[in-house]
């Protein structure tokens, strides 16, 4: 497949009529996301073992071939050695949740360094987190527990790969396989936690569940504060093309670009497969609206039928436009990157590409592209949110081995 075969891609569009395009971050979204809880997150991860700032590539070659002024990608590929943007969000919120604890359990103020540095090592070992995941959050909050030294349990329907489960058994987690999709493995970890006295670190929220990942949202946004200080001449973006999934990363992201830049924000398009798109749906429907999966997408990371509650308060407000895209797209994505066509070589993984397929089937389109405003002067974000976190999948899709791609 080559650029002119994205031109007659299958793509659903929808534009969100309720989007407050040209408005102020409302005062009434920082009880969602604060700029406190971004500046908060920050300012703990900077300060750990490993942190350095993902590249922000210039993908001049594709930005030429689609008639667009710039495209940039933010390269998650390297993030703390773990291969994706979630080593961000649940290591960080597990975080939180041992500060939380530690406090309850001394009656004293407890800084996020004493946890990082094994001071309350006895209560903290008490401690078990558990989690769902379609493999990078569970992870992350694995490397989180090791990091931080508490128990962890990890929860995989049955479309996680072997190689993504024994990637968070390597951190020392136990992997629980759960049959059945994602949704009904995030409800088996919390019941189980609920009967054994665990604590959920999840990325998407629902009734009652709101602090967690709420932090987990705060975490994504060290992502969204290095791009700023990244924007070639400091430009603001006119687009953000970005993954689905639960919502969490859009959210963060449209949260923190909102509180940043103002009544002159980006245009926030959100992609996901057409055999996951609950944001899509509950766009459509102007609520939160769950989607039943029956078969799932090679987005694997983006295999989500309920919407995150949390990112939906953000979102229903703060995306403009919400884009499905089908999984035959996704492959020569990869492709494309791993070419170097687009610009440099790049090595992305299955999830993190979907934004970048939906701004080329959008741009290759003329009545896509009229409708999302795309044109010579338009300058865009995608968030390459992984690398070949699954090497074996990764050479299934690209025919190449993602280590002398990288090389």
């Amino acid at each position: 497949m080559t650029l002119s075969d994205f031109e007659a891609a299958r793509v659903q569009l929808y534009h969100n009529d309720h989007s407050k395009t040209g408005v102020p971050y409302p005062p009434a979204l920082d009880n969602s996301l604060s700029r406190q809880q971004c500046h908060q997150a920050y300012e703990a991860i900077r300060q750990w073992p490993g942190y350095e700032p993902t590249p922000l590539r210039r993908l001049s070659g594709l930005a030429a071939d689609l008639g667009v002024a710039e495209v940039l990608y933010k390269d998650e590929g390297s993030r703390f050695g773990l291969g994706s943007f979630k080593a961000l969000g649940g290591a960080y919120a597990v975080l939180r949740l041992l500060v939380r604890e530690v406090e309850q359990r001394t009656g004293k103020p407890v800084h996020d360094r004493e946890i990082a540095d094994r001071l309350h090592e006895d209560l903290v070992s008490q401690i078990t987190v558990a989690t769902a995941t379609d493999g990078n959050h569970g992870r992350s909050v694995a490397w989180g527990a090791r990091q931080f030294g508490c128990g962890c349990k990890i929860y995989m329907h049955a479309g996680v790969s072997e190689e993504r489960a024994r990637a968070v058994e390597d951190y020392g987690a136990e992997v629980v396989r759960v049959n059945g999709n994602y949704d009904e493995s995030v409800r088996r970890a919390a019941q189980d936690a609920a009967d054994n006295g665990w604590f959920i670190v999840s990325d998407t929220s629902y009734e009652g569940y709101m602090e967690l990942p709420r932090q987990v949202m705060a975490g994504y946004t060290v992502m969204t504060q290095e791009i700023l200080s990244q924007l070639p001449g400091g430009q603001v973006p006119t687009h953000v093309f970005l993954q689905g999934g639960v919502g969490g990363l859009a959210a963060a992201v449209a949260a923190h670009l909102w509180q940043a830049f103002g009544t002159a924000r980006p245009r926030l398009v959100i992609v996901e497969p057409t055999r996951a798109d609950c944001l899509y749906q509950s766009a459509v429907s102007g609520v939160p609206t769950a989607v039943h999966i029956t078969e799932e997408t090679v987005m694997a990371g983006l295999s989500c039928g309920e919407v995150s509650q949390l990112a939906w308060q953000i979102l229903s407000d703060g995306a403009d436009d919400f884009m499905t895209i089908e999984d035959d797209l996704v492959a020569p994505a990869m492709r494309l990157l791993a070419s170097g066509g687009a610009g440099e070589p790049v090595v992305a993984g299955e999830s993190a590409v979907a934004g970048l397929a939906g701004l080329i089937a959008a741009a290759g389109q003329q009545a896509l592209a009229s409708a999302l405003g795309l044109d010579g002067t338009s300058r865009i974000l995608v968030i390459g949110t992984e690398g070949a976190t699954d090497p074996a999948i990764y050479k299934a899709l690209v025919g190449q081995d993602p280590d002398s791609i990288a090389a």
